[in-house]
């Protein structure tokens, strides 16, 4: 199911969520590609900015739309290590992101079960939805965060 080119932008991904880490940030990575090439990279750094829209998948976007020099980003994927929440579903379907791959699913705010339900809405874009790609590399690095956070 999952291409050799997913599995390696979901990689670069989880390298943003470890920049996160290391800002102790809660660990969230993501990448924007087009094409095979990477437009922009994001992690979660609400905390330091300041910023509750700093999410990882905000962060990539806003560093893909500057390097495209465009806010749409039509067809583009975005690669993030867990499932989006509804905020950054608004974002992308604003961006016009054809497709999102996540890591672990979000059982608390995670949109993509919501999704169809969204765009009967009428919504003017549709982004496809799938999850799953290195769930467990992406779970384990947020439950490690969390278990060193409370330990």
């Amino acid at each position: 199911m999952w291409s050799g080119d997913d599995i390696y932008f979901m990689r670069l991904a989880l390298e943003e969520a470890e920049r996160a880490d290391r800002k102790d940030e809660v660990p969230i990575g993501a990448v924007v590609v087009s094409e095979g090439a990477l437009l922009g990279r994001g992690h979660n750094c609400p905390i330091s900015s300041h910023d509750p829209t700093a999410h990882a998948e905000v962060q990539a976007l806003r560093a893909a739309g500057a390097w495209a020099r465009n806010y749409r980003l039509t067809d583009a994927t975005l690669y993030v290590t867990l499932e989006p929440c509804l905020m950054c579903f608004g974002a992308l379907v604003h961006a016009r992101v054809g497709r999102v791959v996540f890591g672990a699913p979000d059982p608390k705010v995670g949109v993509s079960r919501w999704a169809a339900n969204l765009e009967g809405l009428a919504l003017n874009h549709r982004v496809d939805f799938q999850g799953g790609l290195l769930e467990a590399e992406c779970r384990e690095q947020l439950q490690a965060f969390f278990r060193r956070r409370r330990g």
